[in-house]
C-alpha cells in the first residue's frame, strides 16, 4: 500500500501553487491560508522545496467551502462539518442533517429576497405610472 504521503504532489494531482488555487476558487491567499489554520482544508500536500500545491479535490473542496460561507454558514459550523467529515462514513448522517438544515435557511433567504424583489418591482411600476400620467421621466414620487 502506498501513502499519499509516499507520494510526491504531482503524483496525487496536486500541482496548483496557492497563486493558482485563489484563481480558480475565487478565494484570496489569506482565504486560504484561514481555511487551513482553521482546520477546514487539510492535508494540502507540499512540493520539495515546501511550498503548497493543492489539487483538483482541494479545488472542489474549497468551492463547497465558498458556497456555505457565501449562504450563511458559520466558520464555526463549517469546522463541525468538517470534524464530522473526518470521522467517516458514519457522520454521514449528521452531515447530510446539517446539509439540509442549511438548505432550508438558504430557501428562507431566496424567499426574502424574492419579497424584496418584488417590493422593488412595485415601486418601479409606480415610477412608470406617474410617468406615463405626467409625461415627465423625472416626476417625483
Amino acid at each position: 500500500m502506498t501513502l499519499s504521503s509516499d507520494l510526491s504532489p504531482a503524483e496525487i494531482g496536486a500541482t496548483l501553487t496557492p497563486a493558482e488555487m485563489a484563481d480558480r476558487t475565487g478565494v484570496s491567499l489569506d482565504t486560504l491560508r484561514y481555511y487551513e489554520g482553521e482546520g477546514l482544508l487539510t492535508d494540502v500536500a507540499r512540493a520539495a522545496n515546501g511550498h503548497r500545491r493543492y489539487s483538483e479535490d482541494d479545488v472542489l473542496w474549497v468551492e463547497v467551502l465558498r458556497c456555505l460561507r457565501d449562504t450563511g454558514m458559520s466558520i464555526g459550523q463549517l469546522r463541525h462539518y468538517c470534524r464530522l467529515g473526518e470521522q467517516g462514513v458514519t457522520t454521514q448522517p449528521a452531515r447530510k442533517r446539517i446539509l439540509l438544515e442549511h438548505r432550508a435557511l438558504v430557501e428562507r433567504q431566496i424567499e426574502e429576497r424574492r419579497r424584496a424583489l418584488e417590493l422593488i418591482d412595485h415601486k418601479l411600476a409606480h415610477y412608470a405610472d406617474v410617468e406615463a400620467a405626467t409625461g415627465d421621466a423625472e416626476a417625483p414620487s
